[in-house]
């Protein structure tokens, strides 16, 4: 029985022996780690309170990417917005500065997508060549 209790306790001393280890990498890893902890601000310009058409939501993607696609064919100067908030996914549109100018597209685009409403929000400033 000693003689157990004995071996068990030399073996479990050496199983806590220290060593070094050598660790081998590629250098470019400590790139991709940099980068990844990059904090990356959002692409925005100067934004002011104005309106745009909230048109579809769904929670296909998919969906919701047709009805961009449907209305992008009938207003390719007026830009579109995809937003997700889960579940869904959200579909708006323009960068009006009043809602006079949102109603006037909403009236246009109301045959295609009739349960669409105006929101105000922070848009961008509206497009020169509009």
């Amino acid at each position: 029985m000693r003689i157990l209790i004995i071996a068990a306790l030399l073996i479990s001393s050496n199983s806590f022996a220290q060593g070094d280890v050598k660790i081998i990498k590629d250098s470019r890893i400590d790139g991709l780690v940099r980068n990844e902890s990059l904090v990356i601000p959002p692409a925005t310009g100067p934004q002011i309170t104005g309106y745009r058409i909230q048109l579809f939501f769904d929670t296909n993607k998919a969906s919701v990417d047709d009805a961009r696609a449907r209305f992008v064919a009938m207003f390719p100067k007026v830009d579109t917005y995809v937003s997700f908030t889960a579940p869904h996914y959200f579909l708006k549109v323009g960068d009006f500065r009043t809602q006079m100018e949102a109603e006037k597209v909403k009236a246009q685009a109301d045959s295609s997508f009739p349960t669409s409403f105006i929101i105000k929000e922070k848009v961008n400033l509206p497009r020169v060549d509009q």
